[in-house]
């Protein structure tokens, strides 16, 4: 069999859908592998379990950070105002070094560019091209891997700034990019955030926008996001693929066969595996 690759949405938690997914597609770890595009963990039943099997398969993942895996960081760095108990099992787990280690080196952004694909939590706002968003991704993720994450961790949380510009320096900075990159939905016709709206795309006016309405800059690239649940996964847009379909709230998981587009279903209390 040749190498196959899958992509899949946010997990949160979730491992028995995962599981049934890849067990329905045969997916091998020493010759196929999948794209995660963040949110591993949390509101799920099982992020601990989540982490674990997905760790054990490493070898096999491109995984990018969502907000919920930042949000873990912070808990464990001891900078969240939230402590949520599905995550402090993580933290409490005689494995938490190993798996918070190894989640903390993920990055925000992931291209191939030999297949032109490209793979984020939330999206890439229009005034990025992919290599500039390369470029982002790897200031943070320098950042995770310096002293300074603990101080990025303790600011984290924030919706400011709103906007990007090139001269913003030091955590200001780091926050927007990793606002941008794991929180977005809706942006202004500049590319103002607006981290506060969450519903679909149909309630929106002319001056709020989902990103990928705007002119982007990465057309060639076919992008690979999750974080938005409420589209469901469908909408009209050429060059963007979303893929979190909600199994947290009671919508199925989503796994692609990236070669060919077919995507194969799963809800968290149902075995069956659908194809769409």
């Amino acid at each position: 069999m040749s190498k196959r690759t899958f992509a899949v949405g946010d997990i949160q938690g979730c491992l028995d859908p995962l599981k049934r997914l890849l067990d329905h597609v045969k997916f091998d770890p020493s010759k196929d592998q999948l794209w995660c595009v963040g949110d591993l963990v949390n509101r799920g039943p099982d992020s601990l379990g989540a982490l674990t099997f997905l760790y054990d398969m490493r070898k096999s993942l491109k995984v990018v950070l969502g907000n919920h895996d930042l949000h873990l960081l912070a808990m464990a760095s001891g900078h969240s105002p939230k402590k949520d108990k599905d995550l402090t099992k993580i933290i409490e787990s005689e494995n938490s070094e190993k798996l918070l280690k190894w989640l903390s080196k993920r990055p925000l952004f992931y291209r191939d560019k030999e297949r032109k694909l490209a793979m984020c939590h939330a999206g890439i706002p229009p005034m990025w091209d992919v290599k500039k968003a390369e470029a982002l991704s790897d200031e943070v993720e320098a950042v995770l891997q310096s002293p300074k994450a603990d101080k990025f961790y303790k600011h984290m949380y924030g919706n400011e700034p709103h906007i990007w510009e090139d001269s913003l320096s030091g955590m200001e900075r780091i926050r927007c990019i990793v606002n941008y990159f794991t929180r977005m939905r809706f942006i202004g016709p500049h590319g103002e955030l607006d981290l506060n709206e969450k519903g679909n795309v149909i309630k929106q006016d002319n001056d709020l926008q989902p990103w990928f309405h705007y002119q982007i800059a990465n057309k060639k690239y076919q992008l690979l996001f999750g974080h938005w649940a409420a589209l469901g996964g469908v909408f009209d847009h050429p060059n963007v693929t979303g893929l979190d379909t909600g199994c947290v709230w009671g919508g199925p998981m989503t796994l692609m066969h990236i070669e060919s587009g077919q995507r194969y279903l799963c809800a968290l209390d149902d075995k069956k595996v659908t194809h769409v």
